[in-house]
């Protein structure tokens, strides 16, 4: 990756968050609250103590894996928004799995559930990566429509065949035990669903940026009929993408089941897929910077109930700033290619040096 490329992948979402919060402060304003008071109180609630840095890294957590599931794909040349139902699908199945084993002992119910929610997941995009791939169908629209099905088959099960009848005027399946279920780190109130996000980032970067495969994905991405002029397996690659995408974000809603609720229902469906594809937007498709997206979405997450106390604002006034920075990103995206002149202001002299002794 060229110096030019790697400024545009920090600037370019600079420049939209930037867009996103002047248009931001305008709606504020238009609301009748204060710009800066309501910006302050975003920055309070995300990091403004140590308690507010442990609600804001339980919703990266999440964040980062759902976001992995839009950014491998996309390396490929392959665009899915089907984060949410592949987070659905693979809580559920991780639900079912773990409900299968509780017998077990819990290091086995866990694993079970690891694995039956990255697998089903996985397969969830897979199958529009191979659609479009192999049939054509646009994976947007197809992964798109994924989602309805997999909050519908979500639903039908926890009120049909996986219902606890106890669970009366919220239908769910039955509760795992306490001692089957994702423990938090020693003195905090963080899941080890952290560790999970973090460790996938990581290992993402590691496959694009230090294997061969990783280059293969690159290749297939950024020239595809380059890539079958070379011999490679691109339908394989494709897939494999998909299926590692899906995969992380299955293993998000297997952390939502294993950590948080202790069950699977409808409370599963709580919207952190779709903003994994803005988390992937923002971080162009980085793991690495995933990481630090995640955490600054996390925080914005976790202040909605701080609006509503102090600024009498909605709770869905987070979702419009998420909107307005979705739209940014969107739009800064013919921003690239085109910060030349920004790439040469803030080059380095030692490099201009180089470049003129060459």
């Amino acid at each position: 990756m060229t110096s030019e490329q790697n400024f545009e992948g920090v600037a370019i979402p600079v420049i939209a968050i930037g867009t996103a919060l002047l248009l931001f402060s305008l709606f504020c304003a238009g609301v009748g609250a204060s710009p800066g008071g309501v910006l302050a109180s975003i920055y309070t609630a995300g990091f403004g103590s140590w308690y507010a840095w442990q609600n804001s890294l339980l919703r990266a957590a999440p964040l980062m894996l759902c976001g992995l599931a839009t950014a491998l794909p996309a390396q490929a040349g392959v665009i899915t928004v089907g984060n949410e139902g592949a987070f659905v699908v693979g809580g559920l199945a991780a639900a079912a799995a773990g409900l299968a084993t509780t017998s077990g002992p819990p290091l086995l119910c866990l694993a079970a559930m690891f694995l039956a929610g990255a697998v089903v997941g996985g397969a969830w995009i897979m199958l529009a990566a191979g659609l479009q791939y192999y049939r054509g169908v646009n994976a947007v629209i197809s992964s798109l429509l994924l989602n309805y099905i997999g909050i519908a088959l979500l639903l039908q099960l926890v009120e049909g065949p996986m219902r606890d009848p106890d669970s009366l005027n919220f239908p769910a399946t039955f509760p795992l035990p306490l001692s089957h279920q994702l423990g938090r780190i020693p003195g905090t109130r963080i899941h080890y669903g952290l560790v999970f996000g973090v460790v996938a980032c990581l290992l993402g970067w590691f496959l694009l940026e230090r294997t061969v495969w990783g280059m293969k994905l690159k290749i297939a991405g950024g020239n595809a009929r380059a890539a079958k002029l070379v011999g490679l397996p691109l339908g394989r690659i494709v897939l494999t993408a998909g299926f590692l995408g899906g995969a992380c974000a299955g293993l998000a809603g297997m952390v939502e089941v294993a950590a948080i609720h202790g069950r699977a229902s409808q409370a599963i469906s709580a919207g952190y897929g779709y903003v994994g594809i803005l988390v992937a937007f923002l971080s162009r498709q980085s793991p690495l910077r995933i990481l630090v997206v995640s955490l600054i979405l996390g925080a914005v997450l976790a202040s909605g109930g701080s609006l509503q106390r102090t600024h009498d604002l909605p709770d869905a006034t987070i979702n419009v700033f998420e909107g307005l920075a979705f739209l940014s990103i969107l739009a800064s995206e013919a921003l690239a290619g085109r910060l030349g002149f920004l790439t040469a202001l803030f080059k380095p002299v030692s490099t201009e040096v180089a470049d003129a002794k060459l």
